[in-house]
């Protein structure tokens, strides 16, 4: 049985992988080395010094390309690094069309880093694709979405928007770090480009940085591993090693994570105290329809704002949860919250956050695999 023809709980262990030469190990080594001793100059072993790569590095890049059916993975030392080795693909004066609620991270890159170097970024409402149809220039040549969108949990087409690029030689990239390999596969949909955040659900674990892209073009790939060689920002061997070791568990923790969302959210949809919950698995969530036909579950990402609160009550209410730790960053098997227009989307003006839904008070939860009761007795006590 080849490698291609696994279902995908069998590729988050197998996919893309060998066992060790030397000695079979059923893991791939960490090499942690720098260089590598060559035969005669230029004449190697497959490896040369360990920017350009290193065989833990190639074991992490190869699953990534399997598990997203693609033919070409690329590991970074972040998500940001990652998504910038995407945007070096541009020329000055080139457009991007961009969803408008989007990570801070990512706009804080589009904005005060790419704009000074002349990349013009349109940022639209795209949960109809007909809007981003609108912005459509002969100088656009990307278009970034990210789906669910971090933090609204807005569900965007890709199948639409990629279909909307086919015939004007654009590029779509699709961050897929809210969903996984596990909930959706971007490139399936006819993405060029999808990107994750591997920190996050890929890792797991919540110990350790690192980013990766996969494509299946071939040419595309070459361009990106020059850029990601030439520019340097790729990961460690170690940071591979954990990342890899977390993608074998990815199917059975996205099961448990999966399950547990729909549980909070359902509790907090019903509390009397709550306003608002943004989740996509209710049925009266605006692009239900899609996330349902494009995604094999809703995932354990959801946001909320408690009912007639403002920023101290918004902190409040954090305060006194327990089990779930106010950290950055989510994807990992404990439950963790955030406070978007502080941390994740601080960089980003008010006026701006408020057009889409950004208010003061609202509250991110990243639900974990523990005991869903435990989860639900935490927030009670904080919403109290």
């Amino acid at each position: 049985m080849t490698n291609k023809s696994l279902k995908f709980n069998s590729k988050t262990i197998h996919g893309g992988q060998q066992l060790e030469k030397g000695y079979g190990a059923v893991m791939p080594p960490i090499y942690q080395t720098s260089t590598f001793a060559q035969i005669t100059p230029g004449e190697h072993k497959g490896y040369a010094y360990g920017r350009s790569g290193n065989p833990t590095r190639t074991a992490l890049e190869n699953s990534l390309a399997s598990i997203e059916n693609g033919k070409f993975g690329m590991a970074f030392g972040s998500g940001i690094a990652a998504i910038d080795a995407i945007m070096k693909l541009l020329s000055p004066g080139d457009e991007v069309i961009s969803n408008n609620d989007l990570y801070g991270g990512s706009y804080r890159l589009f904005t005060q880093i790419y704009e000074k170097y002349g990349l013009v970024f349109r940022f639209v409402d795209m949960n109809n694709a007909k809007t981003v149809e609108e912005h459509i220039t002969n100088k656009t040549k990307l278009i970034w979405l990210e789906t669910p969108t971090n933090p609204m949990l807005n569900i965007i087409d890709i199948k639409a928007i990629t279909k909307l690029a086919a015939n004007r030689n654009l590029l779509v990239a699709v961050d897929n770090t809210f969903a996984s390999p596990y909930l959706q596969r971007p490139l399936d949909l006819g993405a060029d480009i999808v990107m994750h955040s591997a920190t996050k659900y890929l890792g797991g674990h919540s110990d350790t940085v690192v980013g990766g892209i996969v494509v299946k073009d071939e040419e595309l790939a070459n361009k990106l591993y020059f850029i990601q060689n030439a520019s340097g920002a790729i990961c460690g061997p170690m940071d591979s090693f954990l990342v890899l070791r977390g993608i074998k568990t990815l199917h059975v923790r996205m099961q448990r994570h999966c399950e547990n969302g729909r549980v909070i959210a359902e509790y907090l949809n019903q509390h009397p105290k709550v306003d608002k919950v943004y989740w996509p698995g209710f049925e009266d969530h605006p692009n239900y329809a899609i996330a349902k036909k494009q995604m094999k579950d809703f995932g354990a990402m959801l946001s909320f704002v408690p009912k007639a609160s403002n920023y101290n009550d918004a902190l409040n209410c954090i305060k006194k949860l327990s089990l779930f730790t106010l950290a950055e960053s989510l994807g990992g098997v404990e439950s963790l919250v955030g406070h978007p227009a502080s941390m994740s989307h601080g960089g980003m003006p008010r006026e701006e956050r408020l057009k889409i839904g950004i208010v003061d008070s609202l509250i991110r939860i990243s639900v974990g695999i523990e005991d869903a009761q435990d989860l639900i007795k935490d927030l009670e006590y904080a919403l109290q």
